[in-house]
């Protein structure tokens, strides 16, 4: 399933492309499926702008049937490299290509870490994926790829490929579609079920003539009508935000697995996942949002990926600010809270960022650089900030950008030079940890001076600190430049000072202090030295014990002596012994034990190691655990009645404070 703030969402990137690599490959591809036997038969025909040299990529699940350049048939040799199966070939204008094989069966056991690293092409009754990267035609190595695709099934299927919808038919007990991607893309996933269509065209803020479709399986088919409307509501806010949309069709995809994916066209999400009620208003403007970055924009991936962050700014933060101001610093809070539990050397540059594989590369790709974004519309205004924007998607459609294209966009509309900044964000791990080292006040004139001190680890950072300040006359936030290890400032204020707080809003990418960043379930999530202990638990809990912590750590087990992080799971009296035993807090009281079937909460032992503590009914309710549970890593608390969430929430944050002499 998909997390509400953290996303799986995954750009298709194929081989990692190069700027220089913009020279596309013309595919003209026919492809027959049957899902009941997992046989695929297909024809291609490549053609070249110029003749070229070219190597081919097919999954080894496939056999290569024929092969022509330029109407001489060759049988080159295959080079053999994991799942993939590579063939040179000379220079040539065309290549004509046939092939066929037995594709893999649909693992539905997948869960969400499963699906990022998800690359075999499998197909099923219930549905098939064929993602751009498993080989499942013959991919040009090194080009993007436009396309046309000629999809066959049999008549109880429905299918798609990313791109415009040509035409579709059902004749002779077959269904067939055509597809077609006249811009350069960076491969073609393949998606067939057993779907009811729902359809609607709409005109766009822009004026284009859209049509948006969903492809759901029978059990959420009636859900298709509000999709619709959530559709067109997304495409009309970011027309008027960034410019127009880049594609004629946009289409909701439903997946027997708990896939996340965006494409150019559509997204392809889990059934259950579809099921959420908070998808519509959280997730699907992502996935929108996606078709300008990322699918519209191609982020170059040596050079670090800047299309996960800006969307996550754009989309999933830009729905909080709406929201509230409060919504807004809450989630920027979550975002610091998740930096502060990634344990020490997971931590990299966001430059080095290509795309996510875990935890700890989604809060650096997705967090950290959605608050490089927010910091930087801080620094050059919010009108700089949107021109900017525009600017860069004018410049850079259908063509691959990197994060120096963002900064001179954003320089040209801010007047601004802003090397420093983005220089110390994208290429240095880590973040400033920021303190108050001294405070005084005395009378000036009408009324009084700050004297403050403000300090930071080594190397400094420049930092803009925003500080409140509370008087007798009310609050007053003034900012503080800072950008050595220790710098001075001298305030002048209206009314006597009493009390300073250290942004309290989450305005900057820092390290929490600790009463700031009260713990989280994703502190043992990413722990680098977990261990779990199940207290007085028989062997269903002990077994159901170990099934959850092999879900939720991304890290095995080890000694409770040595650990860093305690997991403790088990039935609620053997918990509540426990922590008696152990000299820690009681059970809270908002987790009473008849409180649902479950009751999740972190807490810190006497000698400072963050405990995950899970009380059960009986095994079966820990069991159950086991699927829901990693979705939380960003809350302190849950309550949940078999594997449904009754409760959740996060223990109150304590800003830096210091009272004023």
């Amino acid at each position: 399933m998909i997390r509400p703030a953290a996303r799986l969402i995954a750009l298709i990137c194929v081989l990692g492309f190069a700027p220089a690599a913009l020279a596309a490959a013309a595919h003209q591809i026919r492809v027959r499926i049957e899902p009941d036997t997992q046989r695929l038969e297909g024809q291609d025909s490549i053609s070249f702008d110029v003749p070229r040299a070219a190597t081919l990529a097919l999954s080894v699940q496939l056999q290569l049937e024929s092969l022509a350049v330029d109407g001489r048939r060759i049988e080159p040799q295959a080079r053999l490299d994991g799942r993939l199966q590579h063939f040179v070939l000379p220079a040539a204008g065309r290549i004509e290509v046939r092939w066929s094989g037995t594709l893999a069966a649909l693992d539905r056991s997948l869960d969400h870490r499963g699906t990022l690293s998800y690359d075999q092409a499998a197909s099923s009754k219930d549905g098939t994926f064929l993602p751009a990267g498993s080989g499942w035609y013959p991919q040009v190595e090194g080009a993007l790829a436009r396309y046309s695709v000629d999809l066959n099934l049999p008549e109880d299927q429905r299918g798609l490929v990313p791109g415009r919808l040509i035409d579709e038919k059902q004749a002779d007990g077959r269904y067939s579609a055509r597809f077609e991607f006249k811009q350069p893309a960076e491969g073609i996933s393949l998606m067939a079920g057993p779907y009811r269509i729902g359809e609607r065209r709409v005109r766009t803020a822009a004026g284009s003539e859209l049509r948006l479709r969903t492809y759901f399986h029978a059990e959420i088919a009636s859900l298709a009508p509000a999709y619709l409307d959530s559709i067109a509501g997304y495409l009309d806010l970011y027309e008027r935000w960034i410019g127009a949309y880049p594609f004629s069709e946009f289409s909701v995809v439903s997946s027997p697995t708990p896939t996340g994916f965006g494409m150019p066209t559509l997204t392809y999400l889990g059934i259950q996942v579809l099921r959420l009620p908070f998808i519509r208003a959280t997730s699907l403007g992502h996935e929108v949002l996606h078709n300008w970055w990322g699918n519209g924009v191609y982020p170059d991936y040596a050079q670090g990926n800047w299309a996960e962050g800006l969307t996550n700014f754009m989309a999933d933060y830009a729905y909080r600010e709406r929201e509230s101001s409060e919504a807004a610093s809450a989630m920027r809070l979550a975002w610091l809270r998740d930096f502060a539990a990634m344990p020490p050397g997971a931590d990299t540059a966001l430059a080095r960022f290509s795309s996510r594989t875990h935890g700890a590369s989604q809060i650096v790709g997705y967090d950290k650089s959605a608050m490089l974004f927010f910091m930087l519309r801080d620094m050059i205004g919010k009108d700089a900030f949107d021109a900017g924007v525009r600017a860069f998607w004018r410049e850079h459609r259908f063509s691959i950008a990197s994060w120096k294209h963002l900064r001179a966009a954003f320089e040209q509309a801010s007047g601004r030079n802003l090397a420093a900044f983005f220089d110390q964000w994208l290429q240095r791990g880590g973040a400033p940890a920021l303190r108050i080292a001294d405070a005084r006040a005395e009378p000036a004139g009408g009324g009084w001076r700050l004297h403050l001190s403000l300090e930071q680890g080594t190397p400094a950072y420049a930092v803009s600190v925003p500080l409140r300040i509370e008087t007798a006359a009310g609050s007053i936030v003034r900012r503080v430049e800072l950008a050595r290890e220790r710098e001075t400032a001298v305030l002048d204020l209206p009314a006597r000072p009493l009390q300073l707080a250290l942004d309290p809003e989450f305005r900057l990418w820092r390290v929490l202090a600790a009463g700031e960043a009260p713990p989280i379930l994703r502190d043992a999530m990413l722990a680098a030295q977990p261990a779990l202990l199940t207290p007085g638990a028989d062997a269903a809990v002990r077994a159901a014990a170990s099934s959850l912590a092999q879900r939720l750590l991304e890290r095995a087990p080890g000694a409770q002596q040595s650990a860093g992080t305690l997991l403790v799971a088990g039935l609620h009296a053997d918990i509540d012994a426990w922590l008696a035993s152990a000299d820690m807090s009681a059970r809270p009281a908002l987790l009473a034990a008849n409180k649902g079937s479950a009751q999740v909460w972190t807490a810190r032992a006497p000698d400072g190691r963050i405990v995950v503590l899970v009380s059960a009914r009986d095994a079966a309710s820990l069991a159950a655990l086991a699927r829901p549970l990693p979705h939380y890593g960003r809350h302190s608390h849950l309550v949940f009645e078999g594997a449904r969430m009754l409760e959740r929430g996060t223990w109150p944050a304590q800003p830096q404070l210091w009272k004023i002499r």
